[in-house]
């Protein structure tokens, strides 16, 4: 080998491995147990809605890849249903499921809690990320609900005491207070690297994934406590109408049980009419177009504890077996 030009080998090789960009970008996983918030945060960081929420747990049910893109970094959120104890059905192990593939291969982990309220679920969140690699910082959301911050302290004591975490932030995203130190703190984990996504990219999920739930956000939020964890949505025609000017968009609402369909019409159909206007608003806002949006509703009996009708209505690109 030719060193007529004196240069040092260990210093050859620590050019070759410095990075050629000061740009960030990397992956940051939001986990946590179910409605503490988790969805509403990442929505906040993005700047948009992209995931569905409620006041209802369990409300997310896929894993969403958020994507924000600056001139100086690209962090994308991945968003994960809540982790949860009980519930024996396949859906309720679907959704453990891909909350935990959602710990590989991620660059910082957001543990998100909510402010004085520590269970069962929280502890085994906890205990799952004792055997991970990635950092872990603690979001203490819902802080709005204490007025003197003083009352947090035996709270954040036995958070201290039940999570190896590397830093921890207390927020709201109601009130949207503390989420720019969310992502100062990321940052600091995410590696130089050109970003992977075109900046014009919010999501790596189509768009008539989105539809579909849009239109389940309006059932989770609309119908009772019972019938939203029975219910799935299936888009049956997802077009565009070249004549018209407008997306076409026909939904099949799937219950479990006679009496759910009942609920979802609702009377003379004024519930899902309503459901179908609130719907097809978000869908305008989505689509930037003209929308015409039909629903149906069929009884599908047990389709959330039959693996086979999970993977049909796809439960089932989220995680590897």
């Amino acid at each position: 080998m030719d060193h007529s030009d004196n240069t040092p080998m260990n210093d050859i090789e620590t050019q070759m491995t410095q990075p050629e960009t000061d740009y960030q970008c990397g992956f940051a996983a939001v986990i946590g147990r179910p409605n503490v918030g988790k969805s509403t945060i990442m929505n906040e960081l993005l700047g948009q809605k992209l995931s569905i929420t409620s006041h209802k747990p369990q409300t997310t049910r896929h894993r969403i890849h958020g994507i924000s893109t600056t001139e100086k970094h690209q962090i994308i959120y991945i968003d994960t249903p809540g982790m949860h104890l009980g519930g024996q059905k396949s859906i309720n192990d679907y959704m453990n499921r891909t909350a935990n593939s959602a710990f590989a291969d991620v660059d910082v982990i957001l543990f998100v809690v909510e402010a004085g309220r520590w269970n069962k679920e929280d502890q085994a969140v906890a205990k799952k990320l004792e055997n991970v690699n990635a950092p872990v910082v603690v979001v203490v959301n819902k802080i709005d609900k204490f007025p003197n911050k003083e009352d947090l302290f035996p709270f954040m004591q036995t958070i201290s005491e039940s999570v190896k975490f590397t830093s921890l932030i207390p927020v709201s995203a109601y009130k949207k207070n503390g989420l720019n130190l969310i992502v100062a703190e990321v940052l600091k984990f995410l590696p130089k690297q050109e970003a992977i996504f075109s900046d014009d990219y919010i999501t790596d999920r189509s768009t008539r994934f989105l539809a579909s739930e849009i239109i389940r956000e309006k059932l989770m939020r609309t119908l009772g406590e019972e019938v939203p964890y029975g219910a799935t949505v299936e888009i049956e025609q997802f077009k565009f109408d070249e004549d018209e000017e407008r997306w076409v968009i026909h939904a099949l609402i799937l219950v479990e049980r006679p009496g759910q369909k009942k609920i979802v019409i609702g009377k003379k159909g004024e519930q899902i009419k309503t459901m179908g206007i609130q719907a097809r608003r978000d869908l305008i806002a989505l689509m930037d177009a003209r929308v015409h949006l039909e629903l149906w509703v069929k009884v599908k009996e047990n389709w959330s504890d039959d693996a086979r009708a999970l993977a049909s209505l796809g439960y089932n690109e989220d995680y590897t077996s």
